[in-house]
């Protein structure tokens, strides 16, 4: 009981939290609006340029210029943002998506989810840590973007791996970069007619959704067919950010090595007892339970998705406002040439991955 009372305690801003926060809600308010303005501006040619992409970007303008001079007032809020504002982002993200959306793709794109999952984190990480000798949080933080949902999964590891602003900054633009133009390239590849004798346009769309990086970058690959493909590929998309919470265990219990007063390696039960649980991706899948079997109203659903997308908004502003461009210009080059290796990997790989299950 008094666990839960630290828990609620830590989630509710003091007087200390509130000029922090009412800068990142402000920023996070303008990057939306800004979005929506963007795509109306330039009749929808603006495509995949997300809320979350916006408020990086401005937040790190700000965090390299205005923002040093005022950290010392608002540095308490803008962390309160990273962490928990951060983590009830992701547990709301549950109200995206139901267990019925699931059942409608099949066996098939849960079966082509987990390995692409799979085998694009466990690739990620060998050939960062192996071969580029890129640092392990970039590396972790690069496979968790790459192999689930971008951004999204990229600020989702990071309260699991405890890694630097600037880390996390570098592997959501990889994820940014590479998922952009994967956005653009396979609906060209698709009317190419190179895909065709590989892949129905079902199988497409399923394709699409495990191995594009951000969701709305799978909407518009996928719509660009049709919106049969589009609705297949935003499910199976959404089955791999349910697959969000299991891996944030799995990753936990990994990253778990500590060794007992003599040295020794710890056993397997003393790793578990160790494993910081992360607790808000599990509530993620509660809600989205809850969302399947609890009858909601269209614009309580609505209200819950608009107030998801200003929390992962919030969330982002703030890493932009503490990143700081030498750490990046520190880090060079080899977290993009990772990333770009991972995008030929999910297209080729992927591709593989998806024809094999198809034909089974």
């Amino acid at each position: 009981m008094q666990a839960l009372s630290q828990t609620i305690h830590d989630y509710c801003p003091s007087n200390r939290h509130l000029a922090g926060l009412m800068v990142v809600f402000i920023g996070s308010l303008f990057c939306l609006w800004l979005d929506v303005s963007l795509d109306t501006w330039t009749d929808g040619r603006i495509v995949g340029l997300s809320s979350l992409t916006l408020a990086i970007l401005l937040g790190m303008i700000l965090g390299n210029t205005a923002y040093p001079t005022f950290a010392h007032r608002l540095d308490m809020g803008v962390s309160f943002a990273k962490g928990q504002i951060l983590r009830l982002a992701i547990m709301f993200y549950g109200f995206k998506l139901t267990l019925t959306q699931v059942s409608s793709v099949g066996m098939p794109a849960i079966m082509t989810d987990a390995l692409v999952l799979t085998s694009t984190f466990l690739l990620t990480y060998w050939l960062g840590t192996k071969w580029l000798k890129v640092d392990k949080q970039t590396t972790l933080l690069i496979g968790s973007g790459a192999s689930i949902c971008g951004a999204a999964a990229v600020i989702a590891a990071e309260p699991v791996i405890k890694a630097e602003a600037h880390k996390v900054t570098i592997a959501v633009a990889t994820v940014v970069v590479f998922g952009t133009v994967a956005m653009l390239l396979y609906p060209f590849l698709y009317h190419l007619g190179w895909l065709q004798p590989w892949l129905n346009a079902q199988q497409y769309g399923i394709y699409t959704g495990s191995t594009i990086h951000e969701v709305a970058q799978v909407v518009v690959a996928g719509n660009a067919i049709n919106a049969d493909v589009g609705n297949t590929a935003v499910v199976t998309k959404m089955i791999r950010v349910m697959m969000l919470a299991p891996f944030l265990l799995v990753l936990s219990f990994a990253l778990t090595t500590g060794n007992d007063n003599e040295g020794n390696k710890p056993s397997i039960m003393t790793r578990i007892q160790q494993v910081q649980v992360p607790w808000f991706a599990f509530i993620f899948i509660a809600i989205v339970l809850l969302h399947t079997w609890v009858p909601m109203t269209q614009s309580f659903e609505r209200s819950m998705v608009m107030l998801d997308d200003v929390l992962l908004t919030m969330a982002m502003f703030a890493l932009g406002l503490t990143t700081h461009l030498s750490a990046i210009k520190q880090a060079g080059i080899k977290p993009l040439i990772l990333g770009a290796i991972m995008f030929a990997w999910l297209i080729l790989g992927g591709g593989l991955i998806n024809i094999g299950i198809g034909s089974i």
